[in-house]
């Protein structure tokens, strides 16, 4: 069966023939008798088996012309004999007509129509005589069911080519839709590197101006400053007192040095690059410790867990500014550092016991003002938060919470 040839349906290929030659057989019981009946029903039987060996029990077979053909075939021959023996028959010329429109492609089926058409025209003008008055009768009655059949048939097969270019120019248009779909989406990506390169490369060249900033301010000031420090004490002695002091701020000159030199490379702070972030919060207070002469108390609550690099550096800046902060305003006796594993959360408070302040007075000129709000910012852009309680008198709380979100050795 062709392309062009759908399957039939199966009500229409199956309930149809054999109701129909039902109910011819059942007329042939109460009409026929004797040695007639017996061969018109084995004649019926007969095709009954043939549908049902050659058709019905071998769908697999209504896709093959061959086998198609010889099925319509045979059903041709078993209905023409139908049709000689009882005219009555030509109503089964409905079958063959319904199989050779279903099962025969174009343009097969124009001869089987035609086949059946003569066969049908015969049942028609069994009635007339065989003169020459009756056979132009036949005759005229041949042409005429070729006429309209075969026309019907030509009919039936522009409808199939119209539907086939209908459903091909459907499939056509679909696939060009996903063709656009594909180019857009690829149109889309390639877009989205494209501004990732841009974004990258506005990022470097906003790293060498930063670069070049600090190279010549913050760098060359530090770098001046332990020299400075380093001229003074090969110039005199430094007195045991001031020694420690001296020694303090070169090691805080040179640390900042490289902290800020880091920075500027978008590279972790040296001390996570060795250590987790409770080490690393130990390290920063014993060095803050050594330089201030004030012990600081850092303790870790819960199971520490791996968290995304940015919170680590957010929390241990915090810590950092906090520290300094304490340093410059609190004249402090006591200072805490806490770092807490929550469930889905990790909180680091730094406390101490010193001055205070108005909290409601946080503008840049106030206690730690900018370097507060450097802090807000960090913490919040990770969906953090942060918290400063202070009091005149009373000591200052800093308390950041970012979220724990899962690492990918976690998933």
């Amino acid at each position: 069966m062709s392309s062009e040839t759908p399957r039939p349906p199966w009500q229409l290929v199956t309930a149809v023939p054999y109701g129909l030659l039902a109910a011819l057989t059942a007329y042939t019981v109460i009409t026929k008798s004797g040695t007639e009946l017996a061969v018109n029903l084995g004649l019926c039987a007969t095709t009954a088996a043939w549908m049902l060996g050659m058709f019905t029990l071998r769908p697999e077979s209504w896709d093959r012309l061959l086998p198609m053909a010889v099925f319509f075939v045979g059903l041709a021959w078993l209905t023409l004999v139908l049709v000689l023996r009882d005219p009555m028959f030509g109503l089964f010329t409905t079958v063959a007509y319904i199989h050779a429109f279903a099962i025969l492609p174009w343009p097969w089926r124009l001869p089987a129509i035609t086949v059946m058409a003569v066969v049908a025209a015969t049942a028609q003008a069994s009635s007339f005589d065989k003169d020459a008055a009756g056979l132009a009768i036949y005759a005229a009655i041949v042409v005429f069911n070729i006429v309209v059949m075969t026309g019907m048939a030509w009919v039936l097969h522009l409808d199939e080519r119209q539907r086939i270019e209908l459903g091909t120019a459907l499939a056509d248009l679909s696939r060009a839709n996903h063709q656009l779909e594909a180019a857009a989406a690829e149109n889309a990506g390639l877009q989205n590197r494209l501004l990732a390169q841009a974004k990258e490369t506005g990022v470097l060249e906003e790293r060498r101006r930063m670069a070049r900033e600090i190279h010549d301010t913050v760098a060359q000031g530090l770098t001046g400053i332990i020299a400075q420090l380093q001229a003074a004490e090969q110039a005199r002695e430094i007195p045991d007192p001031w020694r420690r002091h001296f020694e303090a701020a070169k090691g805080l000159a040179r640390q900042s040095l490289v902290e800020a030199r880091r920075s500027v490379d978008a590279l972790r702070p040296e001390s996570l690059e060795t250590a987790h972030l409770g080490d690393a919060l130990t390290e920063v207070a014993d060095r803050w410790s050594a330089i201030q002469g004030l012990p600081v108390r850092v303790t870790t609550t819960g199971t520490p867990r791996p968290m995304p690099p940015e919170a680590e550096f957010a929390l241990l800046r915090t810590a950092q500014e906090a520290l300094a902060n304490i340093a410059r305003h609190a004249e402090a006796t006591r200072v805490g550092v806490t770092l807490s594993y929550l469930e889905d959360e990790v909180a680091l408070d730094v406390l101490d016991d010193g001055r205070g302040f108005d909290s409601a007075d946080l503008s840049p000129d106030g206690p730690g003002g900018f370097g507060l709000t450097i802090m807000r910012q960090r913490v919040e852009a990770l969906s953090g938060t942060l918290r400063i309680e202070s009091e005149p008198g009373a000591g200052t709380g800093i308390s950041a919470c970012v979220p724990l979100q899962p690492t990918r050795s976690d998933r």
